[in-house]
């Protein structure tokens, strides 16, 4: 099929990198998530897009800042909404540090967050420890992800694991994200912002807009990030991210931006094309 969404058209005629594959935001374009993380609502047009793309063999991952959950884990909570996702499509934030930190022999890590935030470091033979583990805090690096609950102590092991040393790896910086509540607090943001006000460490950002996740998506399409295609619902994430790894942008109106929103964004931040929902994406491919 061809065309483009019949709203407001003319205002959004930017010439579309050639696309190879694609990758697809979670919350606020796929589903919705209520508060907890244990319910989810399925946006329109989300299982028939991807049902699309799997019949065509166009290759696509799902990116997800959200690192509560470990990637089989996740893609299998998402299969029984009818979401067709292989367990090795589903990325989260530590699916990125985890290659990273192999890929620069980083053999032990402190996280702070839940198992699942430590699952796919783990998986990569990482020594992965939590804090009140014994040698928490001699440790290589420091990974921050969903940890609802995180207290005074956590962050104290992870400021001595730095002050030791430790490089801070974070799962993301995003303050907000879209929930059926509306919007719901990144814990991670907040627990970064202590550490590094603790600290003064900079940090070596794993989920999105980093473009160190941008090129594990385009490695796992098996093409290059100027032909991905990045569909998502927030111009400060997903939006950044594909401006800067030259890769296409689709922004959806599902979570916290509208049409207006969208169109009130610079450049840096706006998406090639506006779609209202994720199922108007069928039109492009």
């Amino acid at each position: 099929m061809s065309g483009a969404p019949a709203a407001d058209v003319t205002q959004w005629n930017e010439p579309l990198p050639a696309i190879a594959g694609y990758m697809f935001d979670l919350d606020g374009t796929l589903i919705l998530s209520d508060r907890s993380l244990g319910g989810y609502q399925v946006l329109p047009g989300a299982i028939e897009v991807l049902e699309t793309l799997a019949a065509r063999g166009i290759p696509y991952v799902v990116l997800t800042n959200g690192s509560a959950y470990p990637p089989p884990e996740q893609a299998a909570k998402l299969r029984k909404l009818g979401l067709p996702i292989d367990d090795d499509a589903m990325l989260t934030p530590s699916s990125v540090a985890a290659y990273l930190m192999k890929r620069r022999k980083v053999a032990s890590a402190l996280v702070l967050g839940s198992t699942g935030v430590g699952y796919a470091l783990a998986e990569e033979g990482i020594d992965t420890r939590y804090p009140g583990d014994v040698g928490a805090e001699d440790v290589q690096a420091v990974y921050i992800g969903w940890h609802p609950d995180c207290n005074m102590k956590d962050i104290e092991a992870a400021c001595n694991a730095i002050w030791g040393g430790a490089k801070l790896y974070v799962a993301s910086d995003v303050p907000f994200f879209a929930t059926t509540a509306g919007r719901t607090i990144g814990y991670s943001y907040a627990i970064t912002a202590a550490v590094r006000k603790m600290t003064g460490a900079p940090m070596i950002l794993t989920g999105k807009p980093s473009l160190q996740a941008l090129r594990l998506v385009a490695r796992r399409l098996g093409t290059k990030t100027g032909n991905v295609a990045v569909v998502g619902d927030d111009p400060l994430v997903e939006m950044i991210m594909a401006r800067r790894g030259g890769a296409a942008g689709f922004g959806v109106t599902t979570g916290f931006n509208k049409l207006a929103d969208w169109s009130a964004q610079p450049q840096s931040r706006r998406p090639h094309r506006v779609l209202e929902n994720v199922g108007e994406l069928l039109q492009y491919l």
